[in-house]
């Protein structure tokens, strides 16, 4: 299950991922384009500041914005690098205008005491300081919760989405209304501003010239808006595009049956609750199909030794034949005949599948099936019968459940693992490639099996014995490409043999 964690007590500056955030740079480009954007804003809406020199100007602004760049790191570290994690964007935010709006309030403040300004200048010093601090504080709580996602899906970590947050739309609306309010007050200081130069101006005013002025300041502050809300639309479309895009990854998985990728929950709101519930779906649907699939293999197991109790084998000849059948699977992937057919799920099904090979036996009678010694023909024809019987069986199985590859192979393994390459074999006498793949690996895998153990009618091979009968087959018993991939790995044939022996009673 993934974890949910409400407070984190380290601070996220340590370690691998904080050193790699790009809230620096985005800060100091922030902060100095906001420096460049003031020096030329103060002097177009207030004849006082535009009375100012250059370096009566430029020395407040420069001090400001350099005090409150080396300020934002240690106030972050205090307020918002240990704080709870569905905090911290918020706490970026209000941490980013605070800093603007006091740094604003500095400036009108020492304009007035050292130059006598008047209140109505440091109102329009606010005015510009705020509307850049929105625009920042903005940026950078989209670019913290974009960060916080990629920090989740590295280390597990979620939050806990608060029930009662304000929604995505009633945040957009009150930023929309908050910025078109804040736009409207800066161009009224700005043409109000250029309409009192107009008038005390007076007829010798040059109207070309002034046009010009005007249509420049008002291009210029256009830019900067447009420029401001196009880095908040491609920031926020970033957001989405990252959220929509995981998302979309883990749906894609769970509809595959891959229930391994879950969605980072990286913010307390709408697509919080969608990446929680979606990832409790996942995991529902992941616990869900493992009580299948363990539920699958308990019946599976319970059926195959039905039918090994009512003969002479043992328990342990099950496990042992599927470990062979993988083996030898995941030998022969690597052979350009088998490469396409033996991905793994195909070789996870054939090692599910393969303790039902011989179910067919529990229609034998038992005078046939526990005889110690030699059958007659007679008898023999009806253990022949014991493919069908159990590939009969699994077709009605199929029939009620629906067709699905664990019962195809099961049904294919219990038909065609007593042909024969040559076309010897029974029940149908198929011959080559005809034989399904399943059919031939159970094949070798039955028969070395049942060499190297010990019956009533007979004793155990050695290793090396039944390994030299399996190869003597090849290309009459046994298909010679799995029997080649049976020598290029007996070292772990031997091992399940010796791992999974029958033990001595």
């Amino acid at each position: 299950m993934q974890q949910t964690i409400t407070t984190y007590s380290g601070r996220l500056g340590v370690g691998p991922f904080r050193q790699f955030s790009p809230q620096g740079n985005r800060t100091l480009a922030h902060y100095v384009s906001a420096l460049a954007i003031m020096a030329f804003y103060g002097g177009r809406v207030c004849p006082f500041i535009e009375g100012l020199s250059l370096g009566e100007l430029m020395i407040p602004l420069l001090t400001a914005f350099s005090l409150q760049f080396l300020l934002r790191q240690p106030l972050q570290n205090l307020l918002v690098e240990n704080a709870p994690l569905e905090l911290r964007a918020s706490r970026i935010f209000f941490l980013e205008l605070a800093l603007f709006v006091s740094s604003g309030l500095s400036l009108g403040a020492f304009n007035m005491f050292f130059f006598g300004f008047p209140l109505e200048s440091g109102a329009k010093l606010l005015v510009g300081m705020t509307t850049l601090g929105l625009f920042s504080a903005m940026d950078h709580h989209l670019l913290e919760e974009r960060w916080l996602a990629s920090r989740f899906r590295a280390t597990g970590e979620t939050l806990d989405p608060d029930r009662n947050f304000t929604s995505q739309p009633r945040r957009l609306l009150a930023m929309a209304v908050l910025l078109t309010v804040l736009t409207g007050v800066v161009f009224f200081l700005l043409v109000n501003k250029d309409l009192e130069w107009i008038v005390s101006s007076g007829p010798e005013l040059d109207l070309a010239m002034a046009r010009r002025s005007i249509l420049l300041e008002v291009l210029f502050v256009a830019g900067v808006l447009f420029w401001h809300l196009f880095n908040l639309i491609r920031s926020y479309a970033a957001n989405l595009e990252l959220f929509f895009t995981r998302e979309g990854e883990a749906l894609e998985k769970a509809a595959r049956g891959d229930f391994s990728t879950l969605v980072p929950v990286a913010s307390s709101d709408e697509f919080g609750r969608m990446a929680l519930f979606t990832n409790r779906m996942i995991t529902g649907l992941r616990e869900h199909t493992e009580e299948i699939r363990r539920t699958r293999d308990a019946t599976i197991y319970s059926l195959a030794s039905l039918a090994e109790a009512r003969d002479n084998e043992t328990g342990a000849h099950i496990i042992r034949t599927q470990e062979y059948v993988r083996a030898l699977a995941n030998r022969l992937k690597e052979h350009p005949d088998f490469s396409e057919a033996l991905d793994p799920d195909t070789i996870e099904m054939l090692y599910k599948s393969a303790p039902l090979h011989d179910i067919g036996k529990v229609g034998i009678p038992d005078h046939i099936l526990l005889k110690p010694g030699k059958l007659t023909p007679e008898e023999f024809e009806i253990m022949k019968g014991h493919p069908g019987i159990g590939a009969e069986a699994l077709e009605k199985a199929s029939a009620e459940l629906g067709e699905n590859s664990f019962l195809r192979f099961a049904r294919e393994i219990s038909l065609s693992h007593h042909e024969k390459w040559d076309g010897s074999g029974y029940p149908g006498g198929l011959r080559g490639d005809r034989i399904p793949l399943s059919g031939r690996l159970m094949a070798v895998a039955d028969v070395y099996d049942a060499l190297i153990s010990k019956r009533v009618y007979k004793k155990a091979f050695t290793h090396q014995e039944a390994s030299s009968f399996i190869q003597s087959q090849s290309g009459s018993h046994f298909d010679p490409r799995v029997v080649e991939a049976f020598k290029e790995i007996e070292q772990e044939i031997r091992r399940i043999a010796t791992e999974h022996a029958d033990k001595a009673h």
